[in-house]
Protein backbone atom coordinates (compact mmCIF):
# COMPACT_ATOMS: atom_id res chain seq x y z
CA UNK A 1 0.00 0.00 0.00
CA UNK A 2 1.23 3.31 -0.80
CA UNK A 3 2.07 5.92 1.92
CA UNK A 4 -0.78 7.92 3.48
CA UNK A 5 -1.10 11.51 1.91
CA UNK A 6 -2.08 13.57 4.61
CA UNK A 7 -3.27 17.16 3.42
CA UNK A 8 -3.59 19.91 6.23
CA UNK A 9 -6.04 22.77 6.35
CA UNK A 10 -5.52 25.21 8.10
CA UNK A 11 -8.13 27.72 7.41
CA UNK A 12 -11.04 29.16 9.24
CA UNK A 13 -13.67 26.76 10.30
CA UNK A 14 -17.22 27.26 8.42
CA UNK A 15 -18.95 25.50 10.95
CA UNK A 16 -17.22 26.52 13.94
CA UNK A 17 -15.87 30.32 13.01
CA UNK A 18 -14.86 31.48 16.59
CA UNK A 19 -11.83 28.42 16.26
CA UNK A 20 -8.95 30.65 15.55
CA UNK A 21 -6.64 29.53 12.60
CA UNK A 22 -3.46 31.71 10.89
CA UNK A 23 -4.38 34.30 8.86
CA UNK A 24 -1.36 36.00 7.97
CA UNK A 25 1.40 34.90 5.48
CA UNK A 26 4.12 34.87 8.57
CA UNK A 27 1.38 32.72 10.40
CA UNK A 28 0.28 30.15 8.09
CA UNK A 29 3.99 29.69 6.78
CA UNK A 30 4.74 28.72 10.56
CA UNK A 31 2.00 26.45 10.94
CA UNK A 32 2.53 24.67 7.63
CA UNK A 33 5.74 23.67 8.97
CA UNK A 34 4.31 22.41 12.00
CA UNK A 35 2.20 20.23 9.77
CA UNK A 36 5.05 19.33 8.06
CA UNK A 37 6.90 18.56 10.82
CA UNK A 38 3.82 16.40 12.15
CA UNK A 39 3.25 14.34 9.05
CA UNK A 40 1.25 16.39 6.61
CA UNK A 41 2.88 16.46 2.80
CA UNK A 42 0.26 18.91 1.40
CA UNK A 43 -0.70 22.15 2.29
CA UNK A 44 -4.79 23.18 1.68
CA UNK A 45 -4.38 27.28 1.86
CA UNK A 46 -6.90 29.78 1.27
CA UNK A 47 -4.21 32.25 1.95
CA UNK A 48 -6.74 34.83 3.08
CA UNK A 49 -6.30 35.76 -0.67
CA UNK A 50 -2.59 37.08 -0.14
CA UNK A 51 -1.38 34.32 -2.31
CA UNK A 52 1.88 35.36 -3.79
CA UNK A 53 3.36 36.52 -0.45
CA UNK A 54 1.57 33.20 1.56
CA UNK A 55 2.81 30.82 -1.20
CA UNK A 56 6.93 32.10 -1.03
CA UNK A 57 6.41 32.35 2.67
CA UNK A 58 5.37 28.56 2.98
CA UNK A 59 8.32 27.86 0.59
CA UNK A 60 10.69 29.32 2.74
CA UNK A 61 9.98 27.32 5.79
CA UNK A 62 9.14 23.89 4.32
CA UNK A 63 9.23 21.67 1.15
CA UNK A 64 5.09 21.14 2.16
CA UNK A 65 3.29 21.33 -1.23
CA UNK A 66 1.31 23.82 -1.64
CA UNK A 67 -2.26 22.89 -2.57
CA UNK A 68 -4.49 26.98 -3.22
CA UNK A 69 -8.36 26.46 -2.56
CA UNK A 70 -11.16 28.32 -2.38
CA UNK A 71 -12.91 27.07 -6.10
CA UNK A 72 -15.63 29.46 -5.06
CA UNK A 73 -13.66 32.06 -6.53
CA UNK A 74 -13.75 32.90 -10.37
CA UNK A 75 -10.36 31.97 -12.38
CA UNK A 76 -9.62 36.13 -12.74
CA UNK A 77 -9.10 35.96 -8.91
CA UNK A 78 -6.96 32.99 -8.69
CA UNK A 79 -4.24 33.97 -11.06
CA UNK A 80 -1.68 34.88 -9.04
CA UNK A 81 -1.78 30.73 -7.89
CA UNK A 82 -0.66 30.74 -11.63
CA UNK A 83 1.62 32.95 -11.81
CA UNK A 84 3.23 32.12 -8.71
CA UNK A 85 3.31 28.64 -9.59
CA UNK A 86 1.80 27.16 -6.73
CA UNK A 87 2.02 23.29 -6.75
CA UNK A 88 -1.44 22.44 -6.89
CA UNK A 89 -5.34 24.35 -7.43
CA UNK A 90 -8.22 23.24 -6.13
CA UNK A 91 -11.58 23.36 -8.86
CA UNK A 92 -15.35 22.17 -8.53
CA UNK A 93 -16.54 20.01 -10.11
CA UNK A 94 -19.92 20.57 -9.79
CA UNK A 95 -21.65 24.27 -8.77
CA UNK A 96 -21.10 25.60 -5.07
CA UNK A 97 -24.31 25.64 -2.77
CA UNK A 98 -23.44 25.33 0.67
CA UNK A 99 -24.70 26.65 4.05
CA UNK A 100 -22.38 27.45 7.01
CA UNK A 101 -23.07 29.65 9.97
CA UNK A 102 -22.20 32.70 8.77
CA UNK A 103 -22.32 32.27 5.46
CA UNK A 104 -23.56 30.81 2.25
CA UNK A 105 -21.84 30.05 -1.13
CA UNK A 106 -23.51 29.66 -4.44
CA UNK A 107 -22.20 29.59 -7.60
CA UNK A 108 -22.43 28.32 -10.92
CA UNK A 109 -18.83 26.49 -12.07
CA UNK A 110 -19.83 25.51 -16.30
CA UNK A 111 -17.86 23.62 -18.30
CA UNK A 112 -16.09 25.82 -20.10
CA UNK A 113 -14.80 27.40 -17.05
CA UNK A 114 -13.54 23.72 -16.07
CA UNK A 115 -11.45 23.15 -20.08
CA UNK A 116 -9.92 26.69 -18.98
CA UNK A 117 -8.99 25.70 -15.74
CA UNK A 118 -7.53 22.54 -16.82
CA UNK A 119 -5.59 24.68 -19.92
CA UNK A 120 -4.03 27.00 -17.43
CA UNK A 121 -2.68 24.07 -15.10
CA UNK A 122 -1.17 22.46 -18.60
CA UNK A 123 0.50 25.94 -19.36
CA UNK A 124 1.54 26.70 -16.00
CA UNK A 125 1.97 22.99 -15.04
CA UNK A 126 -0.16 23.24 -11.87
CA UNK A 127 -1.49 20.57 -10.81
CA UNK A 128 -5.12 20.11 -10.68
CA UNK A 129 -6.68 19.04 -7.52
CA UNK A 130 -10.84 18.18 -8.47
CA UNK A 131 -13.26 18.54 -5.86
CA UNK A 132 -16.03 15.56 -5.92
CA UNK A 133 -19.17 16.33 -4.28
CA UNK A 134 -21.48 13.68 -5.71
CA UNK A 135 -21.83 11.68 -8.89
CA UNK A 136 -22.52 14.61 -10.96
CA UNK A 137 -18.69 15.67 -10.11
CA UNK A 138 -18.02 12.23 -11.30
CA UNK A 139 -19.62 12.58 -14.41
CA UNK A 140 -18.03 15.98 -15.16
CA UNK A 141 -13.89 14.53 -14.43
CA UNK A 142 -15.29 11.94 -17.18
CA UNK A 143 -15.75 14.78 -19.54
CA UNK A 144 -13.10 16.06 -19.17
CA UNK A 145 -10.54 12.93 -19.11
CA UNK A 146 -12.76 12.24 -22.82
CA UNK A 147 -11.89 15.44 -24.21
CA UNK A 148 -8.06 14.61 -22.77
CA UNK A 149 -7.95 18.28 -21.22
CA UNK A 150 -6.38 16.62 -18.37
CA UNK A 151 -4.05 13.89 -17.76
CA UNK A 152 -3.53 11.30 -15.26
CA UNK A 153 -2.96 10.87 -12.13
CA UNK A 154 -6.32 12.42 -11.45
CA UNK A 155 -6.08 14.24 -7.95
CA UNK A 156 -9.49 14.12 -6.40
CA UNK A 157 -11.03 14.94 -2.80
CA UNK A 158 -14.46 13.33 -2.15
CA UNK A 159 -16.82 15.83 0.12
CA UNK A 160 -19.01 14.46 2.84
CA UNK A 161 -21.25 16.02 5.03
CA UNK A 162 -20.35 19.41 4.03
CA UNK A 163 -24.21 21.26 4.36
CA UNK A 164 -26.23 23.09 1.93
CA UNK A 165 -27.76 21.53 -1.33
CA UNK A 166 -24.21 19.91 -2.44
CA UNK A 167 -24.75 17.76 1.09
CA UNK A 168 -24.11 14.30 1.35
CA UNK A 169 -24.39 11.93 4.25
CA UNK A 170 -20.90 11.34 6.13
CA UNK A 171 -21.20 7.79 6.17
CA UNK A 172 -18.75 5.00 4.89
CA UNK A 173 -22.05 3.50 3.12
CA UNK A 174 -21.81 6.94 0.92
CA UNK A 175 -17.84 6.85 0.47
CA UNK A 176 -17.56 3.46 -0.53
CA UNK A 177 -20.35 4.19 -3.31
CA UNK A 178 -18.47 7.24 -4.79
CA UNK A 179 -15.57 5.53 -4.63
CA UNK A 180 -16.82 2.45 -6.52
CA UNK A 181 -17.71 5.23 -9.66
CA UNK A 182 -14.47 7.11 -10.13
CA UNK A 183 -12.57 6.16 -12.71
CA UNK A 184 -8.93 4.54 -13.24
CA UNK A 185 -6.19 6.64 -12.34
CA UNK A 186 -7.54 8.48 -9.21
CA UNK A 187 -5.44 9.84 -6.39
CA UNK A 188 -8.47 9.90 -4.20
CA UNK A 189 -8.72 11.61 -0.78
CA UNK A 190 -11.80 12.40 1.85
CA UNK A 191 -12.82 14.98 3.18
CA UNK A 192 -15.45 15.16 6.27
CA UNK A 193 -17.36 17.59 7.95
CA UNK A 194 -18.42 16.41 11.40
CA UNK A 195 -18.19 13.89 14.25
CA UNK A 196 -18.08 11.00 11.37
CA UNK A 197 -14.83 12.05 10.38
CA UNK A 198 -12.73 9.54 12.10
CA UNK A 199 -14.60 6.42 10.87
CA UNK A 200 -14.28 7.63 7.38
CA UNK A 201 -10.97 8.85 7.54
CA UNK A 202 -9.65 5.52 9.49
CA UNK A 203 -11.67 3.39 6.74
CA UNK A 204 -9.67 5.27 3.61
CA UNK A 205 -6.31 4.77 5.33
CA UNK A 206 -7.14 0.99 5.73
CA UNK A 207 -8.45 0.84 1.93
CA UNK A 208 -5.42 2.80 0.81
CA UNK A 209 -6.79 6.18 -0.14
CA UNK A 210 -5.79 9.33 1.56
CA UNK A 211 -7.35 12.06 4.19
CA UNK A 212 -7.53 15.87 4.60
CA UNK A 213 -7.56 17.19 8.04
CA UNK A 214 -7.45 19.88 9.70
CA UNK A 215 -9.49 22.96 11.39
CA UNK A 216 -11.10 23.78 7.96
CA UNK A 217 -12.78 20.29 7.84
CA UNK A 218 -13.23 19.55 11.48
CA UNK A 219 -11.50 21.19 14.14
CA UNK A 220 -11.94 18.59 16.93
CA UNK A 221 -9.68 15.76 18.39
CA UNK A 222 -10.74 12.76 19.29
CA UNK A 223 -11.25 13.88 22.52
CA UNK A 224 -13.61 17.34 21.47
CA UNK A 225 -11.52 19.78 22.48
CA UNK A 226 -10.40 22.07 19.84
CA UNK A 227 -6.81 22.05 18.63
CA UNK A 228 -4.81 23.34 15.97
CA UNK A 229 -4.41 21.78 12.64
CA UNK A 230 -1.01 20.47 13.09
CA UNK A 231 -1.83 18.51 15.91
CA UNK A 232 -5.15 17.13 13.96
CA UNK A 233 -2.33 15.84 11.62
CA UNK A 234 -0.04 14.37 14.35
CA UNK A 235 -3.36 12.07 15.75
CA UNK A 236 -3.96 11.20 12.08
CA UNK A 237 -0.51 10.31 11.53
CA UNK A 238 -0.48 8.52 14.87
CA UNK A 239 -3.78 6.50 13.40
CA UNK A 240 -2.15 5.58 10.32
CA UNK A 241 0.64 4.65 11.97
CA UNK A 242 -1.26 2.19 14.63
CA UNK A 243 -2.68 0.25 11.52
CA UNK A 244 0.22 -0.35 10.10
CA UNK A 245 0.45 2.34 7.06
CA UNK A 246 3.37 4.68 6.32
CA UNK A 247 2.88 8.04 6.26
CA UNK A 248 4.16 10.24 3.16
CA UNK A 249 7.16 12.76 2.81
CA UNK A 250 6.29 15.54 0.49
CA UNK A 251 8.63 13.83 -2.30
CA UNK A 252 6.91 10.74 -1.86
CA UNK A 253 3.80 12.62 -2.38
CA UNK A 254 5.00 14.65 -5.36
CA UNK A 255 5.46 11.37 -7.42
CA UNK A 256 2.14 10.04 -6.34
CA UNK A 257 0.06 12.91 -7.75
CA UNK A 258 2.31 13.57 -10.87
CA UNK A 259 4.49 16.37 -9.51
Amino acid sequence: MEPLIIIATPNISWLHPDVDYPRSPESIAEEAALCRQNGASILHTHAEGRWTETIRAVRSTSDIIVQCGMSSLPIADRMDVFRENADMISIILNHHDEAFARTECNALHLKPELEEYARLCAEYSVIPEFEVWHTGSIWNLNYLIEKRAIRPPYVTTLFLGWPGGTWSPPTIEEYLYRRKNMPAGCVCNVSIMGDAQRDIVSTAILLGDHVRVGTEDYPFNHFGQVVPTHELVKETAELARAIGRPVATPDQARKMIGL
